[in-house]
């Protein structure tokens, strides 16, 4: 009887230990398989820092970061080339456009992905009247070398000089011709009008 009884003991003993040997080993590879996913996850997110390095690198190449004016009117097609995404301010010298380049030259520093340039209308004749250049500050959005759309004096913006750089900004994601995790489609309430826009053939606004 008692040598049965050692005999089931022995049994009971194996099983456990057989079952003991299998959670073990489900474990390890378990904890096998969640380190490979964790390196897994490093490598793809170190390859993606990377890439995102030498973008930021080719970008500040190509002026990206700062808000710079494009001499002569031949050179805007060098630069809307060089660069996905631009936004291109043809001005004259007046206050409504000063207020445009404030506004500007914060967003450039802001969003590295765009170019951001700016360009005299009145020494710009061609492309003035190709792009339909009228009211004076005109933002001109480019993406992929292509003019997706237009930012027209300050109606957009409230009708005034007194919009934010915020909204600027909103107006420009809407458009995607940048990046903004904030909210791109918020309406943004009209305020009375306090400057007057100019054209390309107007006189240039006092300041």
């Amino acid at each position: 009887m008692e040598k049965v009884q050692e005999v089931i003991e022995k049994q009971v003993l194996t099983v456990a230990k057989a079952v003991e040997d299998k959670i073990d080993e489900e474990i390890a590879a378990l904890d096998r398989l969640e380190l490979d996913d964790i390196e897994a996850l490093r490598e793809r997110r170190l390859q993606q820092m990377k890439k995102m390095a030498e973008k930021r690198s080719r970008w500040i190449s190509l002026g990206h970061g700062e808000y710079t004016e494009i001499p002569v009117e031949k050179d805007f097609f060098n630069v809307v080339k060089a660069s996905d995404r631009v936004v291109c301010h043809f001005y004259r010298e007046n206050w409504p456009c000063k207020v445009m380049d404030k506004h500007l030259g914060i967003l450039a520093k802001q969003h590295i992905e765009t170019r951001f340039v700016k360009i005299n209308a009145e020494k710009s004749p061609f492309l003035a009247e190709r792009l339909k250049i009228v009211v004076l500050p005109t933002l001109a959005l480019i993406k992929n070398t292509k003019v997706e759309d237009y930012v027209v004096g300050f109606d957009e913006l409230g009708g005034t000089d007194e919009f934010t750089t915020d909204e600027l900004e909103e107006r420009l994601a809407k458009a995607q011709v940048i990046f903004h995790e904030g909210e791109s489609s918020k309406p943004i309430t009209a305020k009375k009008r306090s400057v007057r826009q100019s054209s390309t053939a107007d006189s240039s606004d006092s300041e």
